[in-house]
């Protein structure tokens, strides 16, 4: 009887939630069924996924429909992020986005085209009026594609709160998605609430189903009086096997709510929150995705947990008793998993001391060091840090390697990064330093600024290893055809550009002495043939600019 009312209390919860959201008046931006590789509130890298991935069957180019009525409000051309996108505000108070696409429709794309020939930079973001291009819910508006931060062709769809801009879980605005499997729990992180998440590793058990639930064989000791519980769990749904996220989780301790998280509305400005609602550190670590089922105590994404335990989530256990935590999963089609569980107090309380310097959350904290400094705001951690500090020579640099704590700590807010060189630099060669920030895997350089006292400056969002190197070398830019080649065939010209250091901070292309619109994606940088380039031979510069202002141009011949 206690489970079944717990379960009632879930579902009458999750109709509550969805009831505030129109489920008639959108429709879908596809003419085909829709099966998702993406879902709103999924856990990416450094962001929350704000929308729905929708496939188009491995294609690119199927039409691209208006939800409902309104008005085209914003066109933006990126290289990353969504790429070609269109946002359309509907009189209901609602933003649509439709992103990745290929092409817009005629009469749109003009106006883009104009508008990139007037400002003589293919990258854009023009907002609209309402009466400029006005559209009828089912109106053909674009094709979609793989433009942007894209792997593979599908359409990104949102629903945004037109005021706030902030996005909405789209799966609770009524569309036609099939989905009748509950999410599937697959281990349990439990943690000592005593120390800081960075500072410990948490005892990861995998689940077993048993009836209804997924269990652990045996009670979880645990050394503090309050534990925390994170779980990594995949949703799928019908006709697709990409792993999704669940929409709410309801926390229980010996049938007592303890609170509920729920992913229906999250804005740009807070996405990057995703870091401290998951285990960052076990993620960077091991690749999996353990998401806290408590509040970390400079999280301040707090309109998706609604608490009623005084502790944001951690569990009191203090008693010496086993006690017994549930936690109800389910989707945004009710569909419902349990994940059940035992902690015990062990009756010790463990605490490791800090030897190093160390970083409170919800403060300003600052690290000084005679040739390297940071200061962070008191946003930028989640969680206490035992801030480790290590310098080594680096022969090939212009400064000691300078190890800034650990790259598993995650970092909010940018913060800059002070860094004086061991080597002297020329007065004419100090626009040519960048500064250079490894994981331990990979690498990213930015120009470095020279400030009074002899630091160079550069701010990033990452602890890690940095330092400062001489950055003179050009982008390497190479075509894709051969010069001189015949292109009365071909659709486009292709350029490839990259940067050893830094990366391509402007490019341009310019034909017979005039300027054309090149487009960007990824290092990949092309001319699509139109009305600017007509019939005979043809001269084409292409000029690709670094970071720190190293310039490379490629004079290409072709016969059109």
């Amino acid at each position: 009887m206690k489970r079944y009312v717990l379960l009632s209390l879930l579902l009458s919860g999750l109709v509550a939630n969805a009831q505030q959201y129109p489920t008639d008046y959108f429709r879908s931006p596809l003419n085909i069924a829709l099966y998702l590789a993406g879902n709103f509130g999924e856990c990416r890298p450094n962001h929350f996924h704000s929308g729905i991935d929708i496939k188009t069957n491995g294609q690119e180019n199927l039409p691209v429909y208006a939800a409902a009525d309104g008005y085209v409000s914003r066109i933006k051309m990126e290289p990353g992020g969504f790429g070609h996108g269109i946002y359309i505000t509907h009189p209901n108070g609602y933003t649509t986005l439709y992103a990745h696409l290929n092409n817009f429709m005629p009469e749109l794309q003009r106006y883009v085209k104009a508008e990139q020939y007037k400002k003589q930079n293919w990258e854009v973001d023009l907002s609209l009026s309402p009466d400029q291009f006005p559209v009828k819910k089912g109106q053909q508006i674009a094709w979609s594609g793989n433009t942007g931060a894209s792997t593979a062709p599908h359409l990104h769809f949102e629903i945004r709160n037109t005021k706030s801009e902030h996005p909405l879980n789209p799966l609770l605005f009524g569309f036609d998605v099939k989905d009748n499997i509950a999410p599937i729990p697959l281990t349990v992180g439990v943690y000592n609430m005593n120390e800081s998440i960075y500072e410990q590793t948490p005892k990861v058990i995998g689940l077993k189903k048993k009836g209804d639930a997924y269990t652990l064989a045996d009670t979880v000791m645990v050394n503090s009086k309050l534990a925390g519980v994170s779980v990594n769990i995949n949703d799928f749904m019908n006709g697709s096997n990409n792993s999704l996220n669940y929409y709410t989780a309801d926390i229980y301790l010996d049938s007592v709510l303890q609170g509920r998280i729920t992913l229906d509305d999250i804005g740009y400005d807070e996405t990057r929150y995703m870091h401290a609602f998951v285990d960052y550190k076990t993620k960077k670590l091991t690749g999996n995705w353990m998401q806290n089922m408590f509040q970390l105590p400079n999280n301040r994404l707090d309109h998706i947990y609604n608490w009623s335990n005084p502790n944001n989530g951690k569990l009191d256990i203090a008693d010496g008793q086993s006690h017994k935590v549930n936690i109800l999963f389910a989707d945004a089609f009710y569909n419902k998993t349990t994940v059940s569980l035992y902690l015990k107090h062990s009756g010790i309380d463990s605490t490791s001391p800090c030897n190093a310097t160390l970083f409170k959350a919800n403060e300003a904290n600052h690290y000084k060091h005679p040739n390297v400094r940071i200061e962070l705001d008191d946003k930028a951690l989640y969680d206490d840090v035992c801030f480790q500090f290590d310098n080594n020579t680096d022969v090939s640099a212009y400064s000691e390697k300078f190890s800034l704590d650990k790259s598993y700590v995650p970092v909010h807010t940018s913060f800059k990064v002070n860094i004086k060189p061991n080597r002297s630099i020329g007065f004419d060669s100090r626009d040519k330093i960048a500064m250079v920030y490894s994981d331990g895997k990979e690498e990213t350089g930015k120009a470095a600024k020279y400030e009074d006292g002899g630091f160079y400056v550069a701010s990033f969002r990452n602890f890690g290893d940095y330092r400062l190197v001489m950055d003179t070398e050009p982008p390497v830019i190479k075509s894709l055809q051969k010069n001189g080649a015949s292109l009365a065939k071909a659709q486009r010209i292709t350029f490839k550009a990259t940067d050893a250091v830094t990366s391509v901070k402007k490019f341009s292309g310019v034909l017979d002495g005039k300027w054309i619109c090149l487009e960007q994606h990824g290092d990949l940088f092309f001319y699509t043939f139109d009305e600017h380039c007509s019939k005979g031979k043809h001269t084409l510069v292409f000029t690709a600019t670094d970071e720190n202002n190293n310039k490379q141009t490629l004079n290409y011949t072709f016969i059109r």
